[in-house]
């Protein structure tokens, strides 16, 4: 499940303190994306290495480490990468 693997991928290169992944796949059925396989997903997750980085600096790192799921699996991505600082 593609859950399973966005899960796998972001604690290994990540280490986060809080990882929540939504699969909002279902509600986009019959949407181009769905069609083609990609799922529709949304995650938050909390991690020393957002620290001292930018929205985009933050959003590339979470691409990079999902690289090859992007290209299949994930369709849409919905991402809140905070850092520990700013969890509160």
């Amino acid at each position: 499940m593609t859950t399973e693997l966005i899960k796998t991928a972001l604690t290994e290169a990540l280490h986060p303190e809080l990882l929540e992944i939504l699969d909002n796949s279902a509600a986009h059925a019959g949407h181009a994306g769905a069609r083609s396989g990609g799922g529709h997903y949304h995650i938050t997750i909390v991690a020393d290495a957002f620290e001292g980085k930018s929205l985009v600096q933050r959003h590339q790192l979470v691409y990079k480490v999902l690289g090859d799921l992007m290209k299949q699996q994930i369709h849409a991505l919905g991402i809140n990468a905070l850092s520990p600082s700013e969890q509160n």
